[in-house]
């Protein structure tokens, strides 16, 4: 079926019709490229053809069957597939290929793993098919208004379809559409996973930020509204401040008060931040602000074990009256922003190093200002702090930490006498904040020259036999720490 009879073909199909399928369609359609639209479920695709009239007459057109659906494109055919990772991806392939011909091309705009996506390049290549796989964020109103994307793989394909990427992409007025060709192979779902690990570090320290304000400042949520729309003016201008500051002045439609407060303390995940920990730990990077928003994801889901817990050292004693403590409001809140700029920067420095390490393994040339330049607009992570990291970069491309541009580490030593002050206050008062306090730890280890490790490395030739190296000597050592200890000790 079709919702206006059709001229002629269409420029580009997208197949995958839930809520980021439909608006990045229509987004496609109102910025004047004819588009085909096909889903499993059809009434999906009734949906969406609706959707398109009542928008604005959108050169939008459905399709109930996969070979009317793949037909109706124009040659050299280029569809979005917005499904399910993993084997709803494989289905989809196989389901639309068959009626595809050599030299078309088929993009997942999904959160697939990397490896997937150069499975699914090369097994394509093989048949005479192009293959992207493109990171797309911005959630549902990116994807209507104008998503920051990451297409990484074929270069070909990515000319094929740079045209529509270029006018359907956020645009910032500094600094052009969010969109560049990221690399080869699973390049793009590599870069739009380590985005979602910065996300969940992001949100983590934005969480923690409030609750020092609300438990140890007693702010209302009025006064933190506030606060978040303020700091919204400065340096911490981004989509997430802007949505907290949003959040606290909903009030709860079921009942009395503020709806965040009637919000379940459990934070689901769709796994990017679990895959972005377990590469960092793969290629040897420290990413701890990443992971412990991400632990702290897993114990907030222990929401049972955790009531018991609190009546358990409540009864204890312990906790009574920690956050009591009298603060300056004022000051307080000055040093918190202080505090989440700074973890900011630690946790961006760790998933740039961490896009920077699989770009060398990966001989993907990954460049690394022009990521933060597209994650300007259009994604979850936006921020006019992006716009500095894309400075940082431009002013040396070889750049070995954001904590090392000599911007950022004018802006982290200003500012490190405050956020050490919240870290001890939240101490003192039993508030956890491991994002803030996993990314002091991370610049106060890196910024040392010398670090406890020998220590560690000593422990390991003693019980092993791992050897180490010395700060004198050149090469590999190994001592009888055992026979020698109990030696003095006769």
């Amino acid at each position: 079926m079709q919702n206006l009879r059709m001229a002629a073909l269409t420029r580009i199909g997208l197949a995958g019709l839930a809520v980021m399928g439909q608006n990045l369609a229509l987004n496609i359609a109102e910025n004047g490229f004819p588009i085909s639209v096909f889903n499993r479920t059809t009434s999906k695709v009734d949906e969406t053809v609706e959707r398109a009239k009542q928008e604005g007459n959108l050169p939008l057109y459905g399709f109930h069957d996969p070979e009317s659906f793949v037909r109706s494109i124009q040659k050299p055919r280029v569809i979005i597939m917005l499904v399910k990772a993993g084997a709803p991806v494989d289905q989809t392939i196989k389901t639309l290929s068959v009626y595809m011909e050599k030299g078309d091309c088929i993009i997942d705009g999904g959160n697939e793993w990397y490896e997937n996506t150069e499975r699914r390049e090369k097994s394509m290549a093989e048949r005479g098919l192009l293959y992207l796989g493109m990171g797309v964020s911005g959630g549902e109103e990116g994807a209507r208004h104008g998503p920051s994307l990451m297409p990484g793989g074929s270069f070909e394909a990515y000319r094929h379809v740079e045209d529509i990427l270029i006018k359907v992409a956020a645009q910032v007025p500094d600094s052009g559409p969010c969109v560049t060709y990221i690399g080869k192979g699973g390049s793009g779902n590599f870069v739009k996973m380590v985005h979602n690990g910065i996300e969940y570090g992001d949100m983590q320290l934005i969480a923690e930020a409030y609750d020092v304000l609300k438990s140890v400042g007693k702010l209302s949520n009025e006064e933190l509204s506030h606060v978040f729309s303020e700091w919204n003016k400065g340096e911490l201008l981004s989509f997430l401040i802007e949505i907290t500051a949003d959040i606290f002045k909903i009030k709860d439609d079921k009942g009395e008060g503020y709806l965040v407060d009637k919000v379940l303390d459990k934070t689901g995940m769709k796994g990017t931040g679990k895959w972005t920990v377990q590469q960092a730990a793969e290629l040897s990077i420290a990413t701890p602000t990443i992971a412990s928003s991400l632990d702290a994801r897993f114990l907030s889901g222990l929401k049972e074990e955790r009531v018991k817990a609190s009546k358990f050292f409540k009864s204890s004693g312990i906790g009574k009256g920690l956050t009591d403590q009298a603060v300056d409001k004022a000051k307080l809140i000055d040093d918190v922003r202080q505090a989440l700029y700074s973890s900011k920067i630690c946790s961006y420095a760790q998933g740039m190093n961490l896009i920077r390490a699989k770009s060398i393994e990966k001989d993907w040339d990954l460049k690394l200002g022009e990521l933060a330049r597209i994650w300007k607009g259009g994604c979850i992570i936006r921020a006019m702090f992006l716009d500095r990291i894309k400075k940082a970069y431009d002013r040396n491309s070889d750049l070995a930490n954001l904590l090392v541009d000599p911007e950022f580490a004018k802006e982290i030593v200003e500012r490190q006498s405050a956020w050490r002050r919240v870290v001890c206050l939240a101490i003192n008062a039993g508030i956890s904040t491991p994002g803030m306090s996993s990314s002091l730890a991370y610049f106060d280890t890196f910024r040392r020259e010398r670090l406890p490790a020998n220590l560690v490395q000593a422990q390991r030739d003693y019980f092993g036999a791992h050897t180490y190296e010395r700060i004198d000597v050149r090469g590999s050592f190994h001592t009888e720490w055992f026979r020698i200890s109990r030696r003095s000790k006769i």
